[in-house]
């Protein structure tokens, strides 16, 4: 979809998507089976609610994977400096190469990322300039996703009609108790530990400083140009078009700024 592929081998985070995959392919199967499906042929919930769940369960595998193969804002090896802009750019001290400032060496990739924000393990992937509006999209319907898996937890056994016909011989119908606390524990984890992460990464983009800035306390506000929030989330995303930021199906295109706005740290 208009990203090149960047694969980071790296077994740790292999494992940190796994667990991740793992949650979202465990509600993903066991919640219809368990709650949408006898609900919906039973009459207590609509079809609305079935494609609604799917729907962002689909967004958020599909913000997963970009988010994951997407390239970061990798510079080259050789990269052509234009001679305009040459005063905003620096020697990396680590790899000996020339790159924009605001970038950063990732020791665990081994090489610098333009704008990089962290280095994620959850997606295995550096969190740069090319990929950070995919990791918002993750963060935000991972959100969503725990919120409608638990809202539909607590209705299943606090609000909705017991259910009439129960499949005792199915292994799902046999241990719904403990897969549904199951789905619970890991809703709450995931939307806990989701929900701060969003915050700050939304927190960044309004001040327009990046993780690493705010450890290194390299930003002052004083000497920080004041942009409006629609430019700082409009450069992140690469569009003006609001819609189109809750879309990973889509390719970014990088919106043309003054050079001392993208770079004035």
């Amino acid at each position: 979809m208009g990203l090149r592929i960047h694969f980071v081998i790296d077994p740790q985070g292999w494992c940190c998507m796994g667990l991740i995959i793992f949650v979202w392919l465990y509600n993903t199967i066991f919640i219809p089976q368990i709650i949408l499906f006898p609900r919906y042929e039973e009459g207590h919930v609509s079809a609305v609610v079935i494609l609604g769940y799917y729907f962002c369960s689909l967004f958020c595998i599909a913000s997963l994977l970009r988010a994951s193969v997407a390239d970061p804002g990798k510079l080259p090896e050789n990269p052509k400096i234009p001679l305009t802009e040459r005063e905003f750019w620096e020697l990396c001290n680590k790899c000996n190469m020339m790159r924009p400032k605001r970038s950063h060496h990732c020791s665990r990739c081994g090489h610098c990322v333009r704008r990089m924000d962290h280095h994620c393990p959850w997606i295995n992937n550096c969190v740069g300039e090319d990929n950070h509006w995919l990791f918002l999209q993750l963060c935000f319907y991972t959100q969503i996703l725990s919120s409608y898996t638990l809202i539909l937890d607590f209705c299943h056994y606090y609000y909705f009609l017991p259910l009439k016909k129960d499949n005792w011989d199915v292994f799902v119908c046999r241990h719904e108790l403990a897969l549904l606390r199951i789905s619970a524990f890991m809703g709450l984890v995931v939307l806990g530990g989701i929900s701060g992460l969003f915050y700050t990464q939304l927190m960044g983009i309004f001040t327009d400083t990046t993780s690493i800035e705010k450890m290194s306390n390299c930003c002052e506000d004083i000497s920080r140009p004041r942009k409006p929030w629609q430019q700082s989330f409009s450069e992140v995303f690469g569009t003006r078009w609001k819609i189109l930021w809750f879309i990973p199906f889509r390719q970014r295109q990088p919106l043309r700024i003054p050079y001392h706005f993208a770079n004035h740290v």
